[in-house]
């Protein structure tokens, strides 16, 4: 492809709404421009980026045994509203009515579609397993779209769902699709972790997000630095903390002290000259409409996930100042468990602490000689966030937080679908029995921004060989007759053995190109021009090399045969 014939745009300013790396560089090397708020069109080189990326999660799908289906984005309301979640979605689904004023949404994920379809079709145990997926266009109104194509509000997701007779079943199919999940992901060439996840608003039994690393993920993962435990952060667990502090028996009664002004645990820990650790942080949360008093350690934070999880509650939210002074008598900063009239919860690790300092429900003032289960009675539950140093659950070793975008997500799902639906077959003795399912999402389009995320450096994107729009980047300086003529015979042929060729054919400067080629980011870039080719050669670079003096000179006879080598290397070891 001819970079003067074609669509190739580059920008040298990044838009004004770009905050992240993918946004910016995807804009500026014209992979994408946006339409609108979470909406963007894919030009030329977005789009083969995007098509590599279905190309290699296409094939590991039909590697597992997996078949390819196409459902319907536009989608009646009956089948969310027969599964409960035309109301759990909530404002994230974009809903319409058609000219009748029957209710329709676009599709945000297909379990029950996929599950009508299967109800439909599937009569007897010999029509099962079966593991159907689809490579599609998926709709959710984002309250707030960002970074580009990482979060919008229109975007292509891969979406599998295996059925099978029994739960052991069900486990062998969520472990070949993390198996080929795997192959997925290693293929591209990722620095990933698979772990632990909440299952959230999909439920089921048990679920693993493929978590690709890099600084700017909105994700925290905790991994341990030992073993090969790793979880999302809502789910981390750690060994609980032994009792610390002095024996129970032991403790003064609790005493209130004046602490004017002094609201913040590091506020107060300075004024009383006591260490965080011995604090009792009290929050109030409002979990469902009804004030908690929640309690963790000083030195620790609350994770709403858990927090929900853990009460049961659908909508967690922390309390405003009108809310605390009502739930408390005290400004924010003075709340305490210690006579609090409502529902109290402690986290396990600041229910270990005998000997404790907390707010006194009075403002300015606070309490100190606190110890739960004397002084206050509380559900003791698991609900702080992990840190960076804690204890692995599974060797002991030390967990470190790293950050993530989550670019793929696997659900067991049991019977959450298939039994209220009505999802049945007959077994081998003709007895009804519920299909056990299975879902199993990677966001495509993601991959492209998660890419860009993980390969790039201060000049533009360095693309794996496998996800690149191009192979060879070739850069022609001038158009004498024996430039030109050795550029189609290098173009030529390595596209007639397989090599992908983008030819910067253009009347610019060479400053200008090599920039542009830099920008753009494919793996290999090939300059030829009149000064090489009086010593018969030309230049290649990889574009994951930095410096501009690390470029080779191969001789014209042998590049394509050179370039076809490395191509193919590339291309075998992430196969």
């Amino acid at each position: 492809m001819r970079i003067q014939s074609g669509l190739f745009p580059t920008l040298r300013e990044a838009p004004s709404d770009a905050t992240s790396v993918s946004h910016v560089l995807l804009t500026r090397a014209g992979y994408v421009r946006r339409v609108g708020a979470g909406i963007y069109s894919y030009l030329p080189l977005g789009l083969r980026v995007q098509r590599k990326v279905e190309s290699i999660v296409r094939e590991e799908m039909d590697r597992a045994g997996a078949q390819e289906v196409l459902l319907p984005a536009l989608l009646p309301a009956e089948y969310f509203k027969e599964s409960g979640r035309w109301d759990v979605f909530g404002e994230t689904l974009l809903r319409l009515q058609d000219r009748k004023g029957g209710d329709y949404h676009l599709g945000p994920t297909h379990e029950e579609i996929i599950v009508d379809m299967v109800r439909r079709e599937v009569k007897s145990y010999r029509d099962l397993p079966l593991n159907l997926y689809q490579i599609q266009t998926k709709f959710r109104d984002e309250p707030r779209p960002r970074g580009g194509i990482l979060r919008g509000r229109e975007f292509t997701m891969k979406d599998a769902y295996s059925f099978d007779v029994d739960e052991g079943a069900a486990e062998r199919a969520y472990e070949g699709m993390r198996v080929a999940y795997t192959r997925v992901f290693d293929r591209m060439g990722f620095d990933y972790r698979m772990v632990n996840a909440d299952t959230g608003a999909m439920g089921g039994k048990k679920s693993a997000e493929f978590q690709i690393l890099v600084q700017s993920g909105e994700d925290v993962i905790a991994a341990c630095r030992q073993c090969d435990y790793a979880a999302n952060i809502e789910v981390a667990e750690t060994p609980a903390f032994p009792a610390r502090g002095p024996e129970p028996g032991s403790v003064p009664p609790h005493e209130k002290i004046h602490t004017p002004g002094q609201r913040s645990i590091e506020e107060v820990s300075k004024f009383l000259e006591s260490a965080p650790d011995r604090f009792l942080k009290s929050l109030v949360y409002i979990c469902d409409g009804t004030a908690v008093l929640v309690v963790v350690r000083g030195d620790h934070a609350v994770n709403e996930i858990k927090l929900g999880r853990a009460l049961g509650a659908a909508e967690v939210r922390m309390a405003e100042a009108d809310e605390v002074w009502r739930a408390t008598k005290a400004k924010v900063g003075f709340a305490g468990p210690v006579g609090y009239s409502g529902r109290v919860v402690i986290d396990r690790d600041a229910a270990s602490i005998s000997d404790a300092i907390t707010g006194a429900n009075e403002t300015d003032y606070h309490l100190k000689h606190v110890q739960h289960g004397r002084d206050f009675e509380a559900e003791v539950v698991n609900v702080r966030e992990i840190i960076d140093g804690d204890a692995c659950p599974q060797c002991g070793a030390s967990l470190g937080l790293y950050r993530g975008i989550e670019a793929g997500h696997i659900f067991l799902l049991g019977t959450r679908y298939t039994e209220s639906m009505g999802a049945s077959f007959l077994d081998d003795k003709g007895v009804q029995q519920t299909i056990v399912q299975g879902c199993y999402g990677i966001g495509v389009s993601r991959l492209v921004a998660a890419a860009v995320e993980q390969f790039h450096d201060p000049n533009g994107i360095t693309w794996p060989m496998a996800l690149a729009p191009y192979h060879v980047h070739l850069v022609q300086l001038g158009n004498s007759p024996e430039v030109d003529l050795a550029v189609r015979s290098i173009e030529q042929g390595l596209e007639s053995r397989g090599v992908e060729v983008l030819v910067d054919d253009r009347d610019e400067r060479p400053g200008s190109k090599f920039k542009d080629a830099d920008l753009i980011g494919i793996p290999l870039r090939v300059t030829v021009g009149d000064r090489g080719l009086k010593q018969g050669q030309v230049e290649l670079k990889p574009r994951s090399e930095p410096d501009p003096k690390k470029a080779s000179l191969i001789g014209l006879d042998s590049a394509v045969s050179t370039l076809v080598e490395q191509v193919q290397a590339a291309l075998h070891a992430s196969a």
